[in-house]
C-alpha cells in the first residue's frame, strides 16, 4: 500500500501512446489532496562522435545555443501536451488542482537522470511507461524503465503502453 504521496515524478517519452502513463500519474495525484506532479522528458546527451562532428561546423557557442532553443521548444510542447490533457480528459475542478504541474527538460542517461530527479526533488513515486520490445531488442539495448526499475530506492509505478 501507497503511504501519503506528495510528489510524483512522471516520466514522459513524449511518443504517441504515452497517455496510459500520465493518466496513472494524474490519478494518483487526485487520489492525495497535496499531491504534486513533476512531468519530466529526458534527452539523451549526443555522442562524444556527434559533438566532435558538430564543433567542426559550427562554434561551441553557437551549438550551445541551438541546443537551447530545442529544449525551449520541447518545454513549450510539454505545457502544450498537460494543458490538451487537463482540457480533454479532465472535469473543471480537476483542472484547478493541477495548476502545479511542473515541466522538466533534462539532458543524460535517461534511466540515471530519472533516478537523480527523483532524488532531487525527493518523489514519493516515480510514474513512467513501458514499450513492449521483441526479445532481441530488450536483451541488446535494455528498457530504460527497467533500469530505473532496478535501481530505483523509490517506488515505480510502470504502465504499460502500446508499441513503440
Amino acid at each position: 500500500m501507497f503511504y501519503d504521496i506528495k510528489k510524483i515524478l512522471y516520466v514522459s517519452d513524449l511518443e504517441p501512446g504515452s497517455r496510459p502513463a500520465f493518466r496513472a500519474a494524474i490519478s494518483l495525484c487526485g487520489h492525495y489532496s497535496e499531491a504534486q506532479i513533476t512531468y519530466m522528458h529526458v534527452i539523451e546527451s549526443l555522442s562524444g562522435t556527434t559533438r566532435s562532428v558538430l564543433s567542426n561546423m559550427m562554434e561551441k557557442e553557437e551549438l550551445d545555443n541551438l541546443l537551447q532553443k530545442g529544449v525551449e521548444a520541447l518545454s513549450v510542447k510539454i505545457r502544450e501536451r498537460i494543458e490538451r490533457f487537463c482540457e480533454q480528459e479532465l472535469e473543471e475542478h480537476e483542472v484547478l488542482s493541477l495548476k502545479n504541474i511542473e515541466a522538466r527538460i533534462e539532458e543524460g542517461t535517461p534511466w540515471r537522470k530519472i533516478l537523480e530527479v527523483g532524488d532531487e526533488i525527493n518523489a514519493d513515486v516515480i510514474v513512467m511507461g513501458t514499450r513492449k520490445h521483441n526479445a532481441l531488442g530488450q536483451a541488446l539495448m535494455g528498457s530504460t524503465a527497467t533500469k530505473a526499475l532496478t535501481h530505483s530506492k523509490r517506488p515505480v509505478l510502470v504502465v504499460p503502453l502500446g508499441v513503440g
